[in-house]
């Protein structure tokens, strides 16, 4: 039996209790993370405005931060190619 499309577009509209319930959850963790998430980055300012008061470049400070972050074989790739790239602009 075909339903007319007014009734097929308001079932597709309408959620089980149960699917409402986990949308909820799911919102409300991911604004509870978010909250957090601002809260840590608020910390991390704090912490760089720190080092900036103890003489630290945080520009520099950064660097090293993204650096150890990063995956050794990538890291040793990307000095390679910035040492060849300035090497060639005879920075080096």
């Amino acid at each position: 039996m075909v339903l007319p499309k007014i009734i097929q577009e308001k079932e597709s509209r309408e959620m089980s209790d149960v699917a409402k319930d986990q949308l909820k959850s799911i919102v409300e963790r991911i604004e509870r993370l978010m909250e957090e998430k601002k809260t840590i980055q608020e910390d991390i300012k704090d912490v760089y405005a720190e080092a900036k008061g103890n003489g630290f470049d945080v520009p520099a400070l950064k660097e090293v931060i993204k650096i150890r972050s990063m995956d050794t074989d990538k890291r040793q790739e990307q000095e390679s190619i910035l040492t060849t790239y300035l090497d060639a602009l005879g920075i080096l």
